[in-house]
């Protein structure tokens, strides 16, 4: 019988084909996202690659790691659990795909108007009189939960079929050792931090939705306005959609990087009606072919988004193409290549970099980049409260089969922004992602510490910077988050370079 029709692969054996099944998935879901197709097919390629994620495949993966090497352990590691993960994706795939369709299809009625939702999310980023934002808000909100039925069974049917496999019913056990950490312990250290930045956090909220919000604005927002805030509307004059892509280049080509001609990096400006507002990168096989997609809206948060998803695109390209497949591709989880977007994103928040590609006067560099900081503390705060919320999400589901309880009260009083409870669904993503962002959030202000006092404060648009980025690029995947913090001289839980940061 043929490699390809027998039941169960070696390891090597299973990373190539695995290799080219996560192709086809990445390729499909770009096509999605950036709106040239109308209609998700996903189902149609697990189909095609169904004898990847097999039982027998997953107990052969399970032995071969038992007995490999201690130095090739952590491959097969990564191949399990990827296996795990197929394997419940199988299952839900028809599903997530008929879902997915139907929110495509879904339309909003507004002002004489039928927008797909997420014409109608990126509307919101624009749209200049308050009372619009809420009321197209609210309509958005209205029909999006609708399909929270659907979304909660996809829920309850992967996690019961991931507790199968693993062998661990406990979703925050599970979760917490696929990453290597403890969440429980992350979570304390951020609800400190955050307790700490407090009092700065809400000296510059005050100033920024005066400012940005106008005297209209209700005493706590809605969230509907968080596109809009982060897009710094009001500013929009200074941060125009036309410039956004040349001026992020130049940025970029300052640290060495030549974005516009690396091999391996597929840009995707364009704009399309069923385009996401999201800006992703897609790895769909680093460094070979590594999309970086955008939609451009005008606003400071178009130059923000595409650096930080430039840092996930010159990670990827940047991997040394002779690491294994597993190295350059699969992760344990995000926060390793969240830092790196992270740290080409803080670019944004000096001063120096408003005052040079923008010709303001210093003093309004400060203000500008002072507002940057605000969005960044607000996020901040935003994603810690939803971990928490998350962590007692899942430390009921088995009970309650999963409720919004504390999210609108969790997210609101860490924000001053009215989260309504309905969105819990869909501001939750896989695996405990919020985690990982938080991690980077941490080691990103390590890294920027140690460039600033290694390279200067002029970090951000000197070639070293580039150098030293570059060097960690080509480790690929394989290193974890809290291994970086060790080279750079740091605890994995110091928050201390964060704390000055936010405050």
């Amino acid at each position: 019988m043929s490699a390809s029709h027998r039941t169960t692969r070696t390891p090597a054996e299973f990373e190539e084909r695995l290799a080219r099944f996560l192709f086809e998935r990445s390729e499909e879901s770009r096509a999605v996202r950036v709106g040239e197709k109308e209609t998700s097919e996903q189902a149609a390629i697990v189909e095609r690659y169904r004898d990847l994620f097999t039982r027998e495949q997953l107990e052969g993966l399970r032995v071969a790691e038992a007995s490999a090497a201690i130095d090739e352990r952590e491959l097969l590691l990564r191949l399990r659990l990827t296996c795990e993960g197929g394997i419940v994706a199988a299952e839900v795939a028809a599903c997530e795909d008929e879902l997915e369709n139907r929110i495509l299809a879904a339309r909003v009625g507004w002002r004489g108007e039928e927008l797909p939702l997420r014409a109608a999310q990126a509307r919101l980023a624009v749209l200049p009189a308050y009372a619009d934002r809420d009321e197209l808000g609210d309509l958005y909100n209205a029909e999006n939960v609708s399909f929270n039925d659907d979304r909660r069974e996809l829920l309850r049917t992967s996690e019961e079929l991931a507790s199968e496999l693993s062998g661990v019913a406990d979703p925050v056990e599970r979760n917490a050792a696929e990453k290597g950490i403890s969440l429980h312990d992350l979570e304390r250290v951020l609800d400190a931090t955050s307790r700490a930045s407090t009092s700065a956090y809400n000296t510059l909220r005050e100033r920024w939705f005066e400012r940005l919000l106008g005297p209209e604005r209700a005493a706590v927002p809605s969230s509907n306005h968080t596109s809009y805030l982060r897009r710094l509307s009001p500013l929009e004059e200074v941060y125009t959609k036309e410039r956004s892509v040349p001026i992020c280049v130049a940025t970029l080509r300052q640290l060495g990087f030549d974005i516009e001609n690396i091999h391996g990096i597929r840009l995707d400006l364009d704009d399309r009606p069923q385009k996401s507002p999201r800006a992703c990168v897609i790895a769909s096989d680093p460094p070979g072919v590594v999309h970086l997609i955008t939609r451009a809206q005008g606003g400071l948060h178009d130059y923000q988004a595409f650096l930080h998803e430039a840092g996930h695109a010159l990670h990827y390209a940047g991997c040394d193409a002779s690491l294994p497949y597993t190295f350059r591709r699969i992760s344990r989880d995000h926060a390793l290549t969240e830092i790196y977007s992270y740290i080409v994103e803080a670019i944004s928040r000096e001063p120096a970099w408003h005052a040079e590609h923008f010709g303001l006067s210093d003093e309004q560099a400060a203000e500008n980049a002072q507002a940057t900081v605000f969005l960044e503390a607000l996020l901040f705060r935003r994603y810690t409260a939803k971990l928490q919320f998350e962590l007692d999400f899942w430390g009921r589901f088995a009970d309650d089969g999963g409720t919004f309880d504390g999210y609108e009260e969790r997210l609101t009083a860490a924000t001053g922004l009215r989260y309504p409870r309905e969105n819990y669904l869909t501001d939750m993503d896989d695996g405990f992602y919020s985690a990982d962002y938080l991690r980077a959030w941490i080691r990103s202000a390590q890294l920027r510490s140690s460039l600033v006092a290694d390279v200067g404060e002029d970090w951000w648009r000197r070639p070293e910077t580039g150098d030293r980025l570059r060097e960690l690029f080509r480790e690929g995947t394989r290193p974890t988050s809290e291994e970086m913090a060790a080279r750079l001289g740091f605890e994995p839980l110091d928050t201390a370079p964060l704390l000055r940061e936010l405050t």
